[in-house]
């Protein structure tokens, strides 16, 4: 695709939706910056070009067009509010207007039951410059406690020239408090293998908005910082005997919570002292498949079966192409995501060598095949990855090499199965991120 820029696309390129305001009202434009087009706009200022300056969509009204409750004009530097259009507006603006009002603590009275957001300027003390006719002098200082008392919190600002500050506020009950949080997640997996990089974005998705979000791999684990409120081992890949060393254990201890997203493979060679002890300093590890919970969660109540959650990426749907497509065990992946589920989904006949791929294949082939992998330190040690996925989806296995037929109700259950649990996985990631936080309060 060939994107062209226009280095003049401000001169070559005028919206016309937008009504501009005259040059010699710099205020009235910078105000409109501050409000949302579509915006029911009560202006409570005076001679201002605001109106012509908001942007497309927005339903104006000016002070002298509002009355006050008992049908007079609200004169609103002597105490008046026009109470009934305030609370059907969505934005109040107040430009040069504040300076003018005796009784600060009156207006902010009705602004806080009003409920709306105020874009208001205002020249404070610090700033200095001609306050002549002014009926009250607040410093930054006293804005910020008479907003904070009537409920309100500056979310936005900017200078007007060098005496006067524009301001966003905002009642402070629609700007929950966020604590921000840091997560370390440890992929198992190699980088750039289709399976890894679906998980990266599973885990990315249910994390919260404020979470930094620290990525590691087995190669980089030297890279960790020394605490993290919470360490998640794994994004739904495999982790198996070369993996389980004293590193992880170490990368869980510096986490005040921890989570495992992982499945097993190769499980004959897996030293199960040593995944035992990184179970117990799991506070939960969500299993890849029942036969992970059955060989090595037996007992446990910290051990869920999650499922393999990579399926939540693949749409059900139907295949359109005649022709196998032969899926190899090579891990690097060029290709967009979406591009790879698209051209896997449209055969109808898939063979694959990978698991997160033959994941995918289930949800549109009518039939598929895997390859076995053995294990690269004994030969004759089959992974059993994909003889545990089936069992979970379908309640059998199927011989290696072989096509079957794929039961599409089964792949739906197991798919609604996995995104109840995927959800229930965030709300715990959550509860598990709150209390940290509150401990450390």
């Amino acid at each position: 695709m060939n994107i062209r820029v226009n280095r003049k696309l401000i001169i070559d390129s005028p919206l016309p939706a937008l009504r501009q305001a005259p040059a010699s009202d710099p205020r009235a434009q910078l105000a409109a910056q501050f409000i949302p087009a579509g915006s029911r706009v009560l202006d409570l200022s005076v001679d201002t070009a605001l109106e012509r300056a908001l942007p497309h969509g927005c339903s104006y009204q000016s002070r002298d067009r509002v009355t006050c409750d008992g049908g007079h004009a609200c004169d609103i530097a002597g105490g008046d509010f026009p109470t009934k259009a305030a609370s059907q507006s969505d934005v109040v603006v107040m430009l040069g207007a504040l300076e003018q009002v005796a009784d600060v603590e009156n207006l902010f009275t009705h602004l806080r039951f009003s409920k709306q957001d105020v874009v208001l300027s205002y020249r404070a003390t610090d700033l200095g410059g001609d306050r002549i006719g002014c009926a009250n002098h607040l410093s930054f200082y006293e804005l910020a406690r008479l907003f904070d008392h009537y409920g309100f919190r500056i979310q936005c600002t900017a200078p007007i020239g060098a005496t006067e500050m524009l301001m966003r506020l905002t009642p402070t009950d629609r700007l929950a408090p966020v604590t921000s949080c840091s997560v370390a997640v440890v992929s198992c997996g190699e980088d750039d293998t289709f399976g890894n990089r679906l998980g990266v974005h599973m885990i990315n998705g249910l994390l919260p908005g404020e979470a930094e979000v620290h990525h590691l791999n087995f190669r980089t684990l030297h890279e960790a910082r020394e605490q993290y409120d919470l360490v998640v081992l794994g994004a739904g890949n495999s982790l198996f005997q070369p993996l389980l060393s004293g590193d992880v254990l170490d990368i869980l201890k510096r986490g005040k919570a921890s989570i495992g997203i992982f499945g097993t493979q190769h499980r004959e060679l897996i030293p199960r002292p040593a995944l035992d002890r990184v179970i117990e300093r799991l506070d939960t590890w969500y299993a890849r498949s029942e036969d992970d919970v059955l060989m090595y969660g037996r007992g446990r109540k910290n051990v869920v079966h999650l499922g393999d959650w990579l399926i939540d990426q693949f749409p059900l749907s139907q295949p359109s192409e005649d022709e196998p497509l032969q899926i190899g065990p090579e891990t690097g992946v060029e290709l967009p995501l979406d591009r790879i589920i698209k051209v896997i989904q449209s055969h109808r006949q898939v063979r694959s060598a990978r698991l997160a791929p033959l994941l995918c294949a289930l949800t549109s082939a009518e039939l598929a095949a895997y390859d076995e992998a053995s294990s690269t330190q004994q030969g004759d040690i089959a992974s059993r990855c994909f003889r545990s996925l089936l069992i979970d989806i379908f309640g059998r296995s199927y011989p290696a090499n072989e096509f079957f037929m794929v039961d599409r109700e089964a792949v739906r259950r197991y798919k609604a199965r996995v995104h109840r649990n995927v959800a229930q996985l965030g709300e715990r990631i959550d509860s598990l991120l709150r209390n940290v936080a509150v401990a450390a309060a």
